[in-house]
């Protein structure tokens, strides 16, 4: 099973004329350091609006710093908006091949369709169109990045004449393909299309084998790719902070793990005042409420770690995830190792947990609980590729089938 870390760019109010600078200065220190103890992969968000919960709005950016300072952790678009209103697809393909060939071909490409009206209220994005818009935007961007020249498009969305997109990407025929997921539902779509879930539940390990099993047993009986390729696989995100004692984790991240939940759920379901609405201050007085509070005593009365963790007066579940000391880190991963999962993705940056903390944590786990990890993902990644092989083989087959028909 393989690590990554995932970025929002969080950042709570207040802020001063330094804050953003010194918050993307951070997380690239932060890059660097995963790319030498061995973690897989980098995760970079795009979304737009979303004060102090994402401060991501140009990934390409960030990913393309990251690229010149590390040497072998991959970087992930975690994900690109493709309905064209967002990105258009040629410049969403240009710019995925140039961070590509600056990188040497270490790109992930996960994509997605936002699900907050800030961002498609901003855009001017029907949410009821919103998957057929991601869909057809995608189909494009691999068109451009594959067809020398690209052929041109008509479609409902997106019009566009022949063109040579240039450059094309390092990785052939493109970055490995992904696609953001919250319900089982999207799981299965992604399946159908031999793309990679990344899933952003915040789900036990138990539940996600449920995910996994599904996610397989579609690939192996449905795939139909997008392209000539197939990425068959299953990430989670789960929020993380590992510490030499319980409590200590408890107080580096578990307020952060908290906001991130919170800050969540305000842009989906709540009303947001742009440039005055105070998401810190409103997730101070709503949080208890909410289900959102910093609850120690529940936390460490627990008999191992659990995605979520009983929080606030209502007995509500907030998030927990990884946060704890490495032994029960360890333990809490065996389990999504056991259930399948290919990638766990750690959520760090989040709420008002500090640079130095984040730092230690990364630290300690790369010491204490990655390298045995990285020593059985070889064996592991072996056996799963002779056990698929069938079953991409039949994936590819089925697309040639559909283009000659």
């Amino acid at each position: 099973m393989k690590f990554g870390i995932f970025y929002e760019h969080q950042l709570p109010r207040p802020w001063t004329g330094e804050s953003e600078r010194q918050l993307l200065k951070d997380a690239l220190e932060q890059v660097e350091l995963a790319d030498r103890l061995g973690f897989h992969a980098v995760w970079e968000v795009e979304h737009h609006f979303l004060e102090e919960y994402s401060h991501s709005s140009a990934p390409e950016v960030f990913l393309a710093a990251a690229s010149q300072r590390t040497t072998n952790i991959r970087l992930g678009h975690g994900i690109i908006q493709t309905a064209p209103a967002y990105n258009h697809p040629a410049r969403t393909a240009e710019r995925v091949a140039t961070l590509d060939l600056v990188s040497d071909g270490r790109v992930e490409l996960g994509t997605g369709e936002s699900a907050t009206m800030q961002e498609m209220g901003g855009f001017g994005i029907d949410p009821e169109l919103k998957r057929e818009q991601w869909r057809e935007g995608l189909e494009v961007v691999l068109r451009c990045m594959t067809e020398e020249p690209f052929g041109g498009h008509d479609g409902t969305y997106v019009s566009m004449p022949a063109r040579n997109v240039v450059p094309k990407p390092y990785q052939k025929p493109h970055p490995p393909l992904w696609v953001a997921c919250s319900r089982r539902e999207t799981i299965h779509m992604a399946a159908q299309l031999g793309i990679g879930a990344l899933t952003f539940s915040f789900i036990d390990p138990e539940e996600a084998k449920h995910w996994v099993d599904d996610y397989y047993a579609t690939f192996e009986d449905e795939a139909t790719p997008l392209s000539d390729a197939v990425n068959p696989n299953v990430a989670c995100v789960t929020t993380f902070m590992c510490a030499e004692t319980e409590e200590q984790a408890i107080s580096m991240g578990l307020e952060g793990s908290n906001f991130f939940g919170y800050s969540l759920l305000h842009y989906v379901i709540q009303p947001h005042d742009p440039g005055v609405t105070n998401l810190w201050e409103e997730f101070e007085k709503n949080r208890d409420a909410m289900g959102f509070a910093v609850n120690t005593e529940a936390a460490l009365a627990s008999d191992g770690l659990e995605a979520r963790v009983a929080s606030g007066e209502s007995g509500a579940q907030g998030l927990r995830g990884a946060v704890g000391t490495p032994a029960q880190i360890r333990e809490f991963l065996l389990r999504y190792e056991e259930a399948g999962v290919d990638q766990v993705i750690f959520v760090s940056q989040a709420g008002k947990n500090r640079h130095e903390d984040i730092m230690s944590s990364l630290e300690l786990f790369g010491r204490e609980v990655l390298p045995e990890f990285m020593e059985r993902d070889e064996k592991i990644c072996a056996d799963k590729a002779q056990r698929l092989r069938g079953a991409c083989d039949k994936a590819l087959a089925r697309r040639g089938q559909g283009m000659e028909r």
